[in-house]
């Protein structure tokens, strides 16, 4: 695939990178232009620096503001924390092909309410019954934070009443489940001070990104590029 920026032909390999060949064409020409590099100049060891030096001198990005960082926390708290956790327990009453669904079913409810009346069974149980391998552990499941599990597992392990053993079956892809759970941990948000420097990296970058595309469209919307598309600024204005 061949896209040309300005008469200026670049080879590329395929549609995804026409964009990216087309910004890099568009940026190398703009650097030669203000004399930060030779017309003649393809090694990309002289090009690279040279787009950072222009990007440097002709792309500003204000530093944010405590009151802009302050917002950005509260706003996102909880993207900051160390997330919740739970100590768990199972027992798995495994779904396969060509087996009897209800009888499976029936089963883990005999086992659970069995257990129920006798929650000191668990360990015996899993051992016993458990299709899973921590079942040889007592069905020992370990830490679990949000995302280590499938979703309709996670689910159950984190509604907020979710404390000691379940009384009802969890049912997953992979079946059915007797589930304890031994202890929850609530996830643990730092105060501002100890993130400020992450907020005002994370809102620096967004900045970054924002005004390198707004650079990138006015100096599009002034060349003329064919088998790419950029999006092209009408004024220097651009929102």
């Amino acid at each position: 695939m061949t896209i040309t920026v300005n008469g200026v032909t670049v080879a590329v390999d395929s549609a995804a990178s026409a964009e990216l060949a087309a910004v890099r064409e568009l940026l190398r020409q703009r650097a030669v232009a203000v004399g930060l590099l030779d017309g003649e100049t393809r090694d990309d060891k002289e090009i690279g620096p040279a787009i950072e030096a222009l990007l440097s001198r002709e792309v500003t990005t204000p530093a944010p503001t405590e009151a802009e960082c302050r917002r950005h926390y509260e706003q996102h708290r909880d993207s900051f924390g160390s997330g919740d956790l739970v100590h768990a327990r199972h027992i798995l009453f495994q779904v396969t092909p060509r087996v009897n669904i209800a009888e499976i079913r029936a089963r883990a409810e005999q086992a659970l309410n069995e257990l129920l009346r006798e929650p000191d069974r668990f360990a015996a149980m899993a051992a016993e019954l458990s299709n899973c391998p921590s079942g040889q552990h007592g069905g020992n499941l370990g830490q679990i934070g949000r995302g280590d599990t499938v979703p309709e597992f996670e689910k159950a392990l984190f509604r907020l009443d979710a404390v000691g053993l379940l009384p009802e079956l969890v049912k997953t892809r992979f079946g059915f489940h007797i589930v304890a759970v031994d202890r929850s941990i609530p996830g643990d948000v730092p105060p501002f001070e100890a993130v400020r420097e992450q907020v005002a990296g994370k809102l620096r970058s967004d900045v970054e990104e924002r005004a390198l595309r707004q650079y990138v469209s006015i100096l599009a919307a002034e060349a003329e590029i064919v088998g790419a598309h950029l999006e092209a600024a009408t004024s220097p204005l651009v929102q």
